[in-house]
Formats: structure tokens, sequence, C-alpha cells
């Protein structure tokens, strides 16, 4: 196998059990693994490459990645999701929810995310899309697609299609309740299985598998009870979003009698690589008041968060806290859940927030955040030859230049790179001992053209918004611009 020495001004190397900084430090990759972290390497190489005033670092791991058509502009402005046609109208349901995208559509948005992911650094994703656009779940079809375009592009992906029992509705009282159909949830979870039977390990390692129940208030007890049982009998992980907002936290102790953590519990949902986005509202957080263990079954359970600071601080929310659930001895990772899914700003938010909600800015640290975005993800997947570089580990990493004006002086590259850095600063993205991304350019892919085609392409979805709104509004009611036109 041939060996590359890549070299830089810092290097974020591993030594027993945690990141360490080597001034002037070099990597050495050979084949998919990395050889050497150091200083000095005194054996034979077939090439040197000297990035100079940068820094090298693990690949960031996104447990909650973006792989649809960024949507969070829809609702940044435009409220009640309700009204807007982020929450069904019954109406809509009875007629028979239909697709929104067609499967090119579909396969594009995802290779068009991917490429986005690696942009940003990172190495390892897992893939999440919004289901509002669906006539009920995701198709193993469009997951076929994601494989390839994943393995196409050389990223490192956890896959499998999103399914789930029920969705919520709004009546024309706009009084909000459900539409359930099981059987239709687990035939998703059939064909999630199936999807995982044939692509678990595979395209070189760079696919695993993973199950996705959509969100604790559209899934069923028994769809619960059924993914946790398959996760552990395939051995995959498992994600689902919960404890993200007050009325999901509602809505289940309403249906269940339960917290969503309790409900977990009773259905034996966790399995030993269960992820959890957002963690942000349990009993005694955030202005909850139903009484129950939350955070006694969180520790017990082994779960993991899925961070996401940026897209919740968007929507006003924060975790409380980041410092509480370190504590805890809880495994943190990170999401984007947004675009641009820009790592770095998000690690920068976790930051600000964490500081914000402790009211404290000793209780956490730039190295708290970058931790989460390398080994709490690659830990909460239970895979250790992630998020960290040292001799065995995969060689998945990115490079971030520190030499511009914006990115101003340097002490420390970590809290430097959390003060002024941003996904733009990273340069080149290499995943399993090949540069995916060299000097900003992704091989095989013109971004102009791809920004041009996914414009065209939500212009077309947003279109069709009037016939899922309540009330079925014209576009330009649905979404007002910020000032009237002149």
């Amino acid at each position: 196998m041939t060996r590359t020495a890549l070299t830089a001004k810092w290097v974020v190397g591993h030594v027993d059990g945690s990141h360490r900084l080597f001034p002037n430090g070099t990597v050495v990759v050979e084949g998919t693994q990395v050889l050497y972290v150091g200083h000095r390497f005194d054996g034979a190489v077939s090439r040197t490459i000297n990035f100079g005033e940068a820094m090298i670092g693990p690949g960031f791991v996104d447990l909650d990645a973006l792989s649809d058509l960024d949507t969070t502009v829809l609702g940044y402005d435009n409220h009640p999701p309700e009204l807007k046609g982020r929450v069904w109208p019954q109406t809509y349901m009875q007629a028979g929810p239909r697709e929104m995208y067609t499967p090119e559509e579909l396969a594009f948005q995802k290779r068009y995310a991917f490429t986005r992911l690696i942009r940003n650094g990172i190495t390892t994703a897992l893939p999440i899309a919004s289901l509002f656009y669906r006539a009920w779940g995701e198709t193993t079809a469009e997951f076929d697609a994601a494989a390839d375009a994943a393995a196409d592009l050389g990223l490192r992906v956890y896959l499998g299609p999103a399914y789930r029992s029920g969705n919520l509705v709004v009546g024309a009282d706009r009084k909000i309740g459900f539409h359930y159909d099981e059987p239709r949830g687990l035939a998703g979870l059939a064909d999630a299985v199936r999807f995982i039977d044939r692509h678990e390990d595979t395209r070189g390692g760079l696919v695993r598998t993973m199950l996705a129940p959509d969100r604790i208030e559209t899934s069923t007890p028994e769809l619960l009870r059924r993914s946790g049982q398959v996760a552990r009998d395939r051995n995959v992980p498992v994600r689902l979003h919960c404890c993200q907002s007050r009325l999901e936290y509602d809505l289940v102790v309403q249906q269940h009698g339960k917290s969503p953590l309790e409900l977990l519990r009773d259905t034996a949902f966790f399995a030993p690589a269960t992820i959890l986005p957002h963690g942000l509202f349990l009993s005694g957080i955030n202005g909850i008041t139903h009484v129950a263990p939350d955070l006694e079954i969180l520790a017990a359970s082994g779960a993991a968060l899925a961070h996401c600071p940026l897209v919740m601080a968007r929507g006003g929310k924060l975790m409380q806290s980041f410092a509480r659930f370190r504590d805890m001895g809880v495994t943190i990772g990170m999401g984007t859940d947004t675009h641009p899914p820009d790592m770095i700003q998000n690690m920068a938010v976790g930051v600000m927030t964490a500081r914000i909600a402790e009211g404290d800015a000793t209780t956490v640290g730039a190295a708290d955040l970058y931790n989460a975005a390398t080994t709490g993800g690659a830990d909460a997947l239970n895979r250790p030859d992630l998020g960290r570089l040292a001799e065995g580990m995969a060689a998945d990493l990115n490079v971030i230049r520190l030499d511009t004006p914006e990115m101003g002086q340097v002490i420390d590259p970590i809290q430097t790179l959390l003060l002024n850095g941003s996904g733009r600063d990273v340069s080149d993205v290499m995943i399993a001992g090949r540069f995916v991304m060299r000097d900003g350019v992704i091989h095989g892919v013109d971004d102009a053209d791809y920004r041009e085609r996914a414009q065209a392409q939500f212009d077309r979805m947003v279109m069709q918004y009037p016939d899922r709104t309540l009330f079925h509004p014209p576009v330009e009611e649905i979404f007002a611009p910020s000032y009237p036109l002149g």
C-alpha cells in the first residue's frame, strides 16, 4: 500500500483516550487507515503533502445530516406551522397524501446534500429528510440510489428509509390531532429490514445501515417495540427524534399516560446504538411539569443524544443543558439537521447556547463541542475507529485553513476555529484514505449546476404548498416576503 504523509501547522491526534494537539504535526496514511500521528515519521512515504497554515483533524460525524433540499427557510419567519403547511390538514390526509418529488428528484437531492456534507468536512453521515413532502414514509428505491451516490462520492454513511405509523393533522378548528395507520408503519419497518439485509457493510464498508423510525409522536408502541428488537437482532443503530418539542412531549403524555422516555423504556426500544435527537424537553426541563424519571431513564439506557444547536436555536430553543448531560455521562454527538450542514458553525452555536443555559462561560468550552462532533458521534455508533486520528483508525480527516484574514489570529486552533471559522474554511477531505475533496473541489461535481437544479426543484415543491395547507391559501400568503414587494 502507498503511504502518504500529510503535514500542517496543527494536527489533532488522539492519545490515551483523548484528542491532543501536535504543533507542526504529521499524519501518515496507508491504504484506508492511519499509520502514524505525531511530529516526525522516520519511515518511507511515497508522497508528502504540506498544508501549511492549516489544521488536520478527524472528520466530523453527523448523526442527523440533512439529505433533503433545505426547508428551514420556509419555517424561519412563517408561523404557526399548522397554518403554513407544516402540519397536514385533515382534508389532505383524507384525500390521500401524495409524493411531492419524483423518484429522480429524490435521488438528486440526496446526492446534492451529500456533496454539501463533504464540503463542510463531514466524513460520516446519518441522513435525515422531512416526511412533510412524502406520501407517507421513505422508499427503499430512493435509498438504493443514496447508497450509489454515497459510494460514488466517497462519503461514509449509515442509511435506512424513515417509516412511521402516524401523522399529525390539523382540522378546520385549528386543533392538532393524529391519523394512524399502524399496518403502513409496520410495512415500512419490514421494507427497512430488507434494505438492511441488502446493504449492510457494502461498498467497501462505506455503506452501513440503520433504522429510522421518524418521530416518537408518530410511532405506535408496537412500532417502537419491533424497531428496538430489530435493532438488537441486526446490530444496527436506531435513531428516533425524541424530546425535541413541547408539543411532542405533551402529545405523548396525553396519548400514553407516560413521558416519551418512559414510553421507550416500557416498549424495550433501547438498543446498543440508540440515537435520540434532540434531548431538549424532559421532565423538569424547559418548562415540562410532568413528573417522570426521564434523566434516570436516559442515563441507564445508554442512548446517545444527537445535539443540533444551530437548527434548534433558529427556532428559539436550546438544550438545558450540554453540561448537565455531559456530567451525567450521557454520550453527546452532533447533528447539523439543516442547510448548510456547517458543523463548525454548529459547534460555535453549541458553545454559546450551553453557556447561556448555565449562565456561566466556564462550564463548556470549545473542546467539549469538538469532542461531540468527532469522538461523541463515533461513540454513539460504537465505532472506535472513527472520530479520532491515531494508528489503526480509519483515515477519515478534514483540513481546515487557518491562514485567511477572516480567521484572525491563532493561539489555539480549536478555540479560533469556533470563534471565527465556518465550513467554508474546509479545504480538503479524506475518507477511507481517499481524497474526496481537494482544494475545495469535489471531483465530478459542478457546484453551480447542482445549485441551479436544487433551486428549480425547490421552486416546484413550494408551488404545491397550497394543496396541503389548511384553508388552501395562495403561496404568497403562506410565505410572505420580509418586506412588501416594490
